[in-house]
C-alpha cells in the first residue's frame, strides 16, 4: 500500500537543562520514518541532503524498510541545519540558527514507484511544496496527513487553506489552531477548522496531551507524565509517524481506530522525548511499545 513520507532530513543543535549535542540528526522526514517503521515496512521517504550526511543513517532508515528512492542527494551541498536552545519547562524554546541549505531549493519530484502510495504525511514544508506532492499522485490516497505550523498561517495562508482543504487529517498545535480558527474556544476552532476541508483535526497540546476531532465526535488522548523529558524536538513528528503508521498497518479508518491511532503516536512521541535527536526512536522494541501504549490506556482507564 506504501506510507509517503515527505519532509525535512537534517542536523540539528540542540540545548536543553539535560546538556547539549552539536549537529545530531534530525528532519521531520527521518523522525516520522523512524516512528512509523515500527508498524509498516513500506514507507517511501521524499526530502532533500547534502553529501555531507552519514552514510550509516541511510542504511539505518533502509534496514528499517524505508526507501530512499526519493531522497534527493546534493553533491557538494550541505543539508538543512537548525540550532535552538530548550527553556528549563521544556515548553518553549529560542532558534539560534535556521540554515536552509539545499532545501531552499527543494522542489520534491515522486518517484514513478511512489505515486500510487495510499498512506501520505506531508511535514511541514510550504503549502506550495505539500499541495505539489498531492496533484503528483496518480491514485486517490486512502489518507493525506498534512503537519503546518504559525509561520506558513502568517505568510502564506491562501496556499495553506488550499492544502488544507485538499487533507484529510490536519495536525496543528492549540497555538495554531486558534490563529487558524480565530476561536479562542479549542472545539469552536475545531469545528471552523473542519469546515476547510479536513476530516479529522489533532490539536496537540504538548504536555497536555492531544484532541482528536471529526464533525460529530472528540477524543482526548493524555500525556504520559514523563519523569525527564530530554529533547522534544522530534516529538510531533514521531506522532505524526506513528498515528499514520498505525492506520497503514490496520487499514481502518473509523474514528474509533483514529482514536487508537492517537495513543499509538503520542507513545512514540513519549519515547522520542527521552534522548537527544533520534537515539531512543531507534531503539524501541515492540515489547516497550506495547508496555508503553498499556501505560496510557491505564491513565484514563475507569469503571462506575
Amino acid at each position: 500500500m506504501g506510507l509517503l513520507v515527505v519532509g525535512t532530513v537534517a542536523f540539528d543543535t540542540i540545548e536543553s537543562a539535560y546538556g547539549k549535542v552539536d549537529r545530531v540528526v534530525g528532519g521531520a522526514a527521518q523522525y516520522a520514518s523512524y516512528a512509523a517503521s515500527y508498524f509498516t515496512e513500506d514507507i517511501r521517504l521524499v526530502s532533500i541532503i547534502g553529501d555531507d550526511f552519514p552514510q550509516d543513517e541511510l542504511e539505518e532508515l533502509r534496514s528499517r524498510g524505508v526507501d530512499l528512492k526519493g531522497l534527493k542527494v546534493v553533491k557538494g551541498g550541505k543539508s538543512f541545519f537548525w540550532a535552538g536552545k530548550y527553556h528549563d519547562d521544556m515548553n518553549g524554546r529560542d532558534t539560534l540558527v535556521t540554515d536552509l541549505n539545499v532545501l531552499a531549493d527543494f522542489d520534491p519530484v515522486l518517484p514513478d514507484s511512489f505515486k500510487h502510495s495510499q498512506y501520505i504525511l506531508l511535514g511541514n514544508l510550504t503549502p506550495d511544496i505539500q499541495i505539489s506532492v498531492i496533484e503528483q499522485l496518480e491514485v486517490k490516497p486512502q489518507l493525506i496527513v498534512l503537519d503546518t505550523m504559525n509561520f506558513w498561517i502568517d505568510i502564506a495562508l491562501d496556499s495553506l487553506l488550499k492544502a488544507i482543504n485538499l487533507c484529510d487529517v490536519l495536525t496543528i498545535n492549540d497555538e495554531e489552531a486558534r490563529m487558524l480558527s480565530g476561536e479562542f474556544s479549542l472545539v469552536k476552532a475545531a469545528a471552523k477548522i473542519l469546515d476547510m476541508g479536513p476530516d479529522f483535526l489533532i490539536i496537540k497540546k504538548g504536555e497536555h496531551g492531544a484532541l482528536l476531532f471529526d464533525r460529530n465526535n472528540v477524543f482526548f488522548a493524555p500525556a504520559l507524565p514523563l519523569e525527564k523529558v530530554v529533547d522534544p524536538t522530534g516529538a510531533g513528528d514521531c506522532f505524526a509517524g506513528g498515528f499514520l503508521g498505525h492506520i497503514a498497518k490496520t487499514q481502518d479508518l473509523t474514528f474509533e481506530n483514529m482514536k487508537r491511532a492517537v495513543i499509538y503516536g503520542s507513545a512514540m512521541a513519549s519515547f522520542a522525548v527521552e534522548d537527544f535527536g533520534n537515539i531512543r526512536i531507534k531503539s524501541v522494541t515492540q515489547e516497550e511499545l506495547a508496555r508503553r501504549v498499556d501505560a496510557f490506556v491505564a491513565l484514563s482507564a475507569f469503571t462506575l
